[in-house]
């Protein structure tokens, strides 16, 4: 019979946790069997001992497990997103997201606030007067349904092991473990339904990795773990070693990406956008190789598809497009940002 004291004395001790030991320790812990305190002494142990990489993916996939896992097969095509490790001014997914699913690719985004002193996705559209980042699940389906993206927050539903891991790891100095940070990551990710994944992982000054060594590890544990479980997975190790476009603050970059979708804006947010953008068509299938899906997300842009496409996810979860209009009609970003923050 497993006991959490014997699968915590083995990691102390530096052993290999097995399949079972992991899907006991997570499930134990989720149902509230398990106590704050031997979790605490889990994570610790395994920050010190590490662990490989078949634990890591049995982790993954535990922790995705503890709840609800989409299966979105009801929507013909491919399913694809992107996560970032984030920076500074690191607002490529506004760009992006709309992009690829205007190419044709649905787009389930589920993403995270702010983590250390970078603004989250849902921080940024949340800066979008109205819009609606807590959609529940069958209202999520809806708007990935008519629009082929959808923009969300992690639901009580999805990985519910990570959330409680999360808080935990914060007040125990153990969030810096790359199996955990890993299988936290992809325990989401892989919980979303999808077929395909980009990973950008930053290195650099403002980067959570700022070392390239790190950075490269997380990515391949990262990669590693996304394909042992059956998906298309891929990573780019981009640089943040100085900020990402012009703009920092969450309305201000949610300014700047409308500025990108309306072909205007700062190059290097741009580029990596549809740097991005197009792994994501390549890898959900997009035929003719990575020059072509490049070829396709720049046609995105250049059409105007993409920012219609944002238009079109903001109306479908409660905010208002009224507010592109008004961007659209401004020259200057000083002028966009007073009209922006006095029309909130």
């Amino acid at each position: 019979m497993l006991r959490a004291v014997d699968v915590i004395q083995h990691k102390r001790d530096g052993h290999e946790l097995s399949r079972e030991e992991i899907a006991f320790f997570i499930d134990g812990y989720t149902r509230g069997a398990i106590p704050d305190y031997q979790a605490s002494a889990l994570t610790m142990a395994t920050f010190f001992k590490g662990m490989t990489r078949a634990e890591t993916v049995a982790l993954t996939e535990a922790m995705m497990n503890s709840g609800q896992v989409l299966d979105l097969s009801e929507l013909a095509g491919p399913k694809a997103d992107k996560h970032s490790t984030g920076g500074v001014g690191d607002k490529t997914s506004l760009v992006l997201a709309p992009l690829v699913a205007a190419c044709g690719v649905y787009v389930p985004m589920i993403s995270g606030r702010g983590l250390g002193h970078t603004g989250g996705t849902l921080d940024k559209l949340e800066a979008i007067p109205g819009f609606r980042v807590g959609l529940s699940l069958p209202e999520f389906r809806d708007v990935l349904r008519r629009s082929h993206l959808g923009l969300i927050g992690q639901t009580p539903e999805i990985a519910p092991a990570d959330r409680k891991l999360y808080a935990l790891r914060d007040v125990t100095a153990s969030v810096e473990s790359l199996a955990l940070i890993s299988a936290s990551i992809m325990s989401k990710k892989m919980a979303e339904g999808i077929d395909a994944l980009i990973l950008d992982v930053k290195t650099g000054d403002g980067a959570f990795m700022q070392a390239y060594d790190d950075s490269l590890a997380l990515a391949e544990t990262m990669v590693a773990i996304g394909r042992g479980m059956g998906k298309k997975v891929s990573a780019l190790i981009t640089d943040m070693d100085q900020p990402l476009g012009r703009a920092c603050g969450n309305a201000l970059e949610t300014i700047e990406c409308i500025e990108i979708l309306r072909g205007a804006g700062p190059d290097d947010t741009r580029e990596l956008s549809i740097e991005l953008g197009a792994w994501m068509l390549h890898l959900s299938g997009s035929p003719h190789g990575l020059p072509a899906a490049r070829a396709r997300i720049r046609e995105a842009l250049a059409s105007g598809a993409g920012l219609e496409k944002f238009r079109e996810v903001i109306a479908l979860q409660g905010g208002d497009p009224l507010i592109l209009k008004l961007l659209q009609l401004l020259i200057g970003l000083g002028d966009a940002v007073e009209v922006f923050q006095n029309f909130r």
